[in-house]
């Protein structure tokens, strides 16, 4: 089972989408100190969509999408769902 997922940081206003077997493994490692990477930057960050996939290639595809204009759209869409003004 494969998950793909999209992070929040409210205190930078970032979002972050990616896939993974183990969430909370993968959280752990995003909000880690001693890492580095594009997410460091903007640590804490808060899990704000999940999504299941059967197969690995079925998550890279749901990704892509999530990672595209309107995909990005939708994710904002959850993310001021749970983070109202």
């Amino acid at each position: 089972m494969f998950i793909v997922y999209a992070l929040y940081s409210p205190s930078h206003n970032k979002i972050y989408i990616g896939f993974t077997e183990n969430l909370d493994k993968r959280l752990e490692r995003h909000n880690k100190l001693n890492t580095k990477g594009y997410t460091t930057r903007f640590r804490p960050w808060s899990v704000v969509y999940t999504e299941p996939h059967e197969s690995k290639a079925d998550a890279l595809r749901r990704e892509k999408e999530l990672k595209s204009s309107r995909g990005r759209e939708f994710i904002w869409q959850k993310v001021h769902e749970q983070y109202p003004n």
